[in-house]
């Protein structure tokens, strides 16, 4: 510890209490309101998959034109980004470093160059690295990593031409996400 002999002592400033320090900290903890619920569920969402509050709101609008639940489609949109498919992929590490190699140009959709992030793919699509990128050190790496990751079953990875597919869209049993799309249309549709 940093911190020294002082945290072997009761007077340790990491220690974690069960209460705000104080007279009044002991009191008890109030109950969140239904729109905080659905608030913070639209914030959990925004920060898993990067986004900020237009674009989120911006798919969450295409959702709710589209045909199905919207919830599931809202997070059919996010699941579909490039952003994310690279991140399944396993072709990095996080959705900010997914984010990142798919803004500098380093993946094609359908032998198209595509530096967007938010480009939503489609059944079908091909996503590939660039061959002009696979001999970056960055790729040499991934090469051999990629293999022994595990993807999604909506989705399919080639590792020796450092290649995948989307499959079909995802159901929501297919998605790992622990979010209640239903608080965040609620919170939408106030």
């Amino acid at each position: 510890m940093l911190k020294g002999d002082r945290c072997m002592s009761p007077k340790c400033a990491i220690e974690r209490r069960p209460s705000a320090p104080g007279m009044h900290g002991a009191k008890r903890q109030r109950k969140m309101s239904d729109f905080g619920l659905q608030l913070r569920e639209k914030q959990k969402a925004k920060r898993i998959y990067g986004v900020l509050e237009k674009q989120f709101a911006k798919h969450y609008e295409e959702a709710q034109h589209s045909p199905g639940a919207t919830g599931e489609r809202l997070l059919q949109i996010l699941e579909l980004r490039l952003d994310n498919i690279v991140y399944r992929l396993g072709f990095g590490d996080s959705r900010a470093q997914a984010r990142q190699i798919v803004r500098h140009g380093h993946f094609t959709v359908n032998g198209r160059t595509t530096n967007v992030p938010s480009f939503i793919t489609k059944a079908g699509d091909v996503i590939t690295v660039r061959e002009a990128s696979r001999g970056k050190e960055y790729f040499k790496v991934v090469a051999d990593t990629v293999a022994r990751h595990s993807v999604p079953g909506w989705l399919s990875l080639d590792p020796k031409n450092l290649s995948g597919r989307v499959v079909s869209v995802p159901v929501r049993s297919e998605m790992e996400i622990t979010l209640e799309e239903q608080l965040i249309v609620e919170h939408y549709s106030r």
